[in-house]
């Protein structure tokens, strides 16, 4: 959907990334708005450096794009979706610094514009990492829908950055104002998060699990990964495997570690996700063949270059419950895959993935079940 935003700044065009024409949801929402709003109004000084955290689809840095901000994100999908918006008003690139939660942060920061994020870990996380560039008179203001930001957010800048407090809700927004304090004394950084998981679940029974902030379920193993590892096809011989949406990595390294001659993709959108995979798959010792991309699916694979998809598909993307993931994941695993090749997903039972790959590959295979989880196959013709 491709939409306008009026703003103190002017009137933008804007959509999600990537662009489908039957998605009714905007690349921005009141919070962003207001936080535009608060900034114009309040005349705070935007001259300096200006960090813009967690923008959903680049909204927030396209509408300030003339005060040359950096944006920082986890999201692939958020990154690009930023591009073709900068582009499609047409702001010169290199106007935004693009970087991911996996990069250097600027050393100095003047006003620092926080989208709270769905993950109160890479809020946290992400708050450790820029403190040292914030100073006495740094300008921070957090943004989010008033169901995003609980007392639980407030405390994390209050404890890291300084004295917090909350604006009145507007169209179900709300707005998060800290005055840095440059003499607190801060936490340390407890990510990433490395444990060892636990025994029975196969070939990585044992084996340490690393996790960035922000990635899902980063303190546990989740039941439905869990549930995935004891039912994994167990043939050998060097073949080409994707672990798609492949989160901490846990499911690609237990087919490196089952059969050392296969050659493992690890894909993700998710920038700390990705590095989690990379150092788990590193810290199980394997010394096989891996490949670590963060991309939108498998959009840039090669078809017909697989013989095994693994996927436990997410169903929401940024607040919004959708299997439109799933589906796009489905199919580019279908391009991808050889003749004769597989794709297994693991999923909540409800969901009925079942219909939609029989739907797509004109088969699908119950290969495991319990009361919440089934494992399905699905064999490209």
């Amino acid at each position: 959907m491709n939409d306008r935003m009026t703003t103190p700044w002017g009137e933008f065009a804007l959509a999600r990334f990537p662009e489908d024409p039957r998605d009714r949801l905007r690349a921005w929402d009141a919070s962003d708005e207001y936080l535009l709003r608060h900034l114009a109004q309040e005349k705070v000084p935007l001259d300096g450096t200006v960090v813009v955290v967690g923008d959903r689809w680049g909204a927030l840095v396209t509408a300030l794009a003339e005060h040359r901000p950096a944006q920082i994100t986890d999201s692939f999908l958020a990154q690009e979706a930023t591009r073709a918006n900068l582009a499609r008003n047409g702001v010169e690139a290199g106007a935004v610094e693009l970087l991911t939660t996996q990069d250097d942060p600027p050393e100095r920061i003047d006003v620092l514009l926080v989208r709270v994020p769905k993950s109160l870990a890479l809020l946290e996380d992400q708050l450790l990492r820029l403190a040292p560039a914030v100073h006495e008179g740094t300008v921070v203001v957090g943004t989010g829908m008033v169901k995003e930001i609980h007392t639980s957010t407030l405390q994390l800048f209050e404890r890291i950055l300084g004295p917090t407090r909350t604006s009145l809700a507007e169209k179900k927004a709300r707005l998060i104002f800290c005055t840095p304090d440059p003499a607190l004394e801060r936490p340390g950084n407890p990510w990433p998060y490395s444990y060892a998981l636990p025994d029975g679940i196969g070939p990585v029974s044992g084996r340490t699990v690393v996790n960035h902030a922000g990635v899902f379920c980063a303190d546990r193993l989740d039941i439905g990964t869990r549930f995935f590892l004891g039912h994994l096809p167990s043939a050998r011989g060097g073949r080409r495997v994707v672990d798609l949406g492949c989160g901490n990595g846990v499911v690609g390294t237990a087919v490196a570690v089952a059969d050392p001659d296969a050659e493992v993709l690890f894909v993700d959108e998710s920038f700390q996700a990705v590095a989690s995979a990379e150092a788990t798959y590193r810290s199980s010792g394997v010394a096989g063949r891996a490949e670590f991309r963060v991309g939108d699916g498998l959009a840039g694979v090669p078809a017909g270059s697989a013989d095994l998809v693994l996927n436990n598909p997410p169903f929401h993307s940024h607040q919004a419950t959708t299997d439109a993931t799933a589906w796009r994941m489905f199919t580019g695993a279908k391009r991808v895959l050889r003749p004769g090749g597989e794709l297994w997903v693991v999923g909540n039972r409800h969901l009925g993935y079942h219909l939609k790959l029989r739907r797509l590959f004109g088969n699908s295979q119950l290969v495991a079940s319990d009361p919440k989880f089934v494992v399905l196959k699905a064999v490209k013709r």
